[in-house]
């Protein structure tokens, strides 16, 4: 059963998405505050795989929710999507830019919450099963990255990078299709499975944080229609 660490400071709310979540057949834990929150993320092990995925409250006492983010990605890779207050841009920019895979607004609507995490776990999970034994590796190779499509591993002169699933799948993407430009609406639906609504924040961000690993160059800006990974 999967099961979701939920950081809200607003018992309302934390009750609701908690009682809603667990409708849809997960499994809840729940943390009033940032500090909590991080305690109860490292009793699920090491790095924190007992839980399946993070849903965090941007604003939370003690530890805000950008900061609890941050701590847990020095340690996991495991899923996580913030709650932004709505219309609040900069919670939005600051979420994805720690490392957070996706957002909801708030007020939290609950199909389009349970959307979101049934498609961050999807990326999680194509990553955790992709190896299998004796499955030939297709490795693309990019100037000094290379790409191991099989076994879903990605390396920068020789050297591991170490990418969350939703970078992977972005990376992958691009690979796929080397020095075609990919529009950011057909990102948000290959990568992310959203709907268009006019927000790709969640795109431009993702990019940074690739670059940021793969090489700012290695990946082009094609004002006005997206990005292209370059051959």
């Amino acid at each position: 059963m999967t099961h979701v660490l939920l950081v809200e400071d607003d018992e309302v709310i934390r009750r609701t998405v908690g009682l809603a979540l667990e409708r849809y057949g997960y499994t809840v834990t729940t943390a009033p505050d940032g500090l909590a929150g991080l305690e109860a993320f490292r009793e699920g092990g090491p790095d924190g795989r007992g839980h399946d995925v993070l849903l965090l409250d941007v604003m939370l006492p003690g530890l805000d929710g950008i900061g609890l983010c941050r701590r847990v990605r020095e340690a996991s890779l495991v899923p996580i999507v913030m709650m932004s207050a709505r219309g609040d841009g900069l919670d939005v920019v600051s979420g994805l830019e720690a490392g957070a895979d996706d957002y909801v607004v708030k007020p939290v609507d609950t199909a389009v919450l349970v959307a979101r995490i049934r498609s961050v776990l999807r990326r999680s999970s194509e990553w955790a099963t992709a190896t299998r034994p004796g499955e030939p590796a297709t490795v693309l190779a990019f100037g000094d990255l290379t790409v191991d499509t099989a076994g879903m591993e990605v390396r920068r002169d020789g050297r591991p990078v170490a990418l969350t699933p939703t970078e992977l799948r972005l990376l992958l993407e691009f690979a796929a299709q080397p020095g075609v430009v990919l529009g950011r609406r057909t990102l948000l639906g290959s990568v992310w499975d959203h709907a268009w609504d006019g927000d790709s924040r969640v795109v431009d961000l993702a990019v940074q944080r690739l670059r940021a690993k793969i090489g700012a160059d290695r990946i082009e800006t094609v004002r006005g229609f997206g990005y292209k990974l370059r051959r």
